[in-house]
């Protein structure tokens, strides 16, 4: 019979530890024949604070179920689509401008949070809840390039965002009390977590079976790639910059890099089960992808060309790292659940700003992962009095996580035509 190792197992030296991923010695073989156990949920909100252009977001509405010519923005998403649905004419109702963005995860306003049972709580809060201690962290707000605002308890406080770094930090570093000087020391003579823990690692590689081995090799790999990435970032931040009398180029792909990053981070967080509810907001640097200007002024383009063609650069990437993140999970097993980590994850590209000249009618929902039967364009009613509010789409979402609810925010109940998948 094969030893059971800690879910929570952590390899640690010198005050550095790092979070085990998910191996098949972690689940006891009691788990895995047990019908009665609950499937491990998980779910990400990928958002921005702009809203979409929608001519390149949206299929025309007579191009619904499975048989629609998808748009430009989500091109990436093509070799996935049997996994995603997009959503037209869902939105939260009352809501104006950039006063909408807070309200995503929702349905809503913080000034009328006193109006509804459990306030303005968001829908990763909810879960978190749910989730309570049996994750390392009850969620994770990240951002990159922008503010995330889509994040709230049920006390109406807005939850604090982390950085890529901070996120590194997070996931992969623990000092201890005692041994902090130690442990900078250490790290300063290596430049490397992993090179602290290596000697720890080798030997619980060495209790493992084949399949563990191979899994875990691949996990510590994907950990290395990581630090250098961010490790290279480090002597550029102290170095001054060249003058020169030329004019600014364009900076490169920094925008592109830290999403993938962070997208790569993120599936690390689940893979390790260091948290179930993950969101993260996205902007836009100047100079990027050979732009200039503002994320914020091209998305009030007024339908000029050279804006247009900004936001579609900007937009198609974010789409491009949402395919990368599926990419990744449906690559890994789920050794909780079985089957692979995307089986067992929502993903929710999502604005509460549905574009940049302040709109938030239709607003910009695009739901993939496991739990539900996906692959289409799913037209929701446009006339106001039939108009189904978002806060349905996140009911859905919430019960299928296994919250028993039968209201969220301003819903009315699930998603009509959502159907769940219990396959």
């Amino acid at each position: 019979m094969r030893s059971t190792l800690k879910r929570r197992s952590f390899l640690k030296g010198a005050g550095v530890a790092i979070a085990m991923p998910m191996l098949e010695a972690m689940v006891p073989p009691s788990y895995a024949s047990t019908q009665t156990a609950k499937p491990v949920k998980r779910f990400v909100c990928l958002s921005n604070n702009y809203g979409i252009y929608k001519k390149t977001f949206f299929p025309t509405s007579e191009q619904t179920t499975a048989n629609y010519d998808i748009p430009a923005t989500l091109a990436p998403l093509e070799k996935h689509r049997q996994d995603f649905t997009v959503f037209s004419n869902l939105d939260h109702g009352n809501t104006i401008g950039h006063q909408g963005v807070p309200v995503l995860l929702s349905g809503v306003r913080p000034h009328l949070a006193s109006q509804f049972p459990e306030g303005n709580i968001s829908l990763d809060q909810k879960i978190a809840e749910f989730v309570g201690a049996d994750t390392r962290f009850s969620s994770m707000t990240l951002r990159v390039n922008e503010s995330n605002f889509v994040s709230f308890t049920r006390t109406g406080v807005q939850v604090p965002a982390i950085d890529l770094r901070q996120m590194y930090r997070a996931l992969f570093l623990a000092d201890s009390k005692d041994q902090t000087a130690t442990s900078a020391e250490r790290l300063k003579r290596h430049n490397s977590i992993l090179d602290v823990v290596m000697e720890k690692a080798n030997a619980v590689n060495r209790q493992l079976g084949k399949r563990d081995q191979r899994k875990f090799t691949e996990y510590l790999d994907a950990v290395r790639s990581l630090e250098k990435k961010i490790v290279q970032q480090q002597p550029w931040l102290y170095k001054p910059k060249p003058q020169t009398e030329h004019p600014e180029p364009a900076q490169g792909n920094g925008t592109a890099a830290d999403l993938k990053a962070m997208v790569e981070l993120i599936a690390l967080a689940i893979q390790t089960d260091s948290t179930r509810a993950i969101t993260l907001s996205s902007g836009f640097v100047n100079g990027d992808f050979g732009l200039n200007g503002g994320y914020h002024g091209f998305s009030h383009h007024g339908e000029r060309p050279d804006h247009i063609a900004a936001l579609n650069l900007i937009e198609r990437n974010k789409i491009t790292q949402m395919s990368y993140l599926i990419d990744l999970l449906k690559a890994q097993e789920d050794t909780i659940n079985g089957g692979t980590l995307f089986d067992h994850t929502s993903i929710l590209f999502g604005c509460g700003m549905a574009t940049g000249p302040h709109s938030t009618r239709n607003l910009p929902l695009l739901l993939a992962g496991g739990g539900f039967k996906l692959g289409e364009h799913m037209v929701c009613p446009d006339t106001p009095a039939q108009r189904i509010p978002a806060a349905n789409l996140l009911l859905s979402i919430l019960q299928n996580h296994g919250l028993e609810l039968d209201r969220f925010g301003p819903s009315t109940g699930t998603l009509t035509g959502l159907q769940r998948n219990t396959a």
